[in-house]
């Protein structure tokens, strides 16, 4: 159990049969009592919610844990991991890791959020080297400043990127905002 002194930023808790992270937490005095406005959000769904707590009111933590898992394929609507340690191989959901498919390839090592059996979601790092499959060449003369160009990458996502970048490179991407942030040297 967590009690509300306690609570935090990350912190996983359950409550009426969901599990959240706890993403806000701010503690407020009023005449009577001291009170905790927190926002959660929800594992499973994504969506965020704000809850009130007493002070002293205490939560059963989820146990929620990282694995480095491996990415192998996917065939649509299901993907397959495998555990790096076990080798062992769990189906995922499209809908489970939609935000990070544009940023995962085959054989990649990924950190999978897991609740008991039940994967919930993959931890993307802030930035990952992708290859650049095609794009516009960039026209001579063009060289206004910061001019850029769609390229599509190796995993079917666009970027903008500079015109001096092209096919055969590899760059690395922002997976906050799917931006560009510079060319990775070989």
């Amino acid at each position: 159990m967590i009690s509300t002194s306690e609570f935090k930023r990350g912190a996983n808790v359950e409550l009426d049969g969901h599990l959240y992270r706890m993403e806000e937490v701010q503690h407020v005095k009023t005449k009577k009592s001291a009170v905790y406005r927190v926002k959660l959000r929800d594992l499973r769904a994504g969506h965020i919610t704000e809850r009130t707590f007493n002070a002293g009111d205490k939560l059963p933590i989820a146990r929620v844990e990282r694995r480095t898992m491996q990415y192998l394929y996917g065939d649509g609507e299901m993907y397959t991991f495998m555990n790096s340690e076990t080798f062992d191989q769990i189906l995922v959901r499209r809908e489970t890791i939609a935000d990070a498919l544009p940023y995962l390839k085959e054989n990649d090592d990924t950190q999978m959020i897991i609740y008991g059996d039940e994967a919930l979601g993959i931890e993307l790092p802030a930035a990952v080297e992708l290859l650049i499959t095609e794009s516009d060449p960039g026209v001579k003369g063009d060289t206004a400043q910061g001019a850029t160009k769609p390229a599509t990458l190796e995993t079917g996502l666009v970027v903008n990127v500079p015109l001096f970048v092209g096919p055969g490179d590899k760059i690395k991407v922002n997976t906050a905002d799917a931006r560009y942030i510079e060319r990775v040297k070989a």
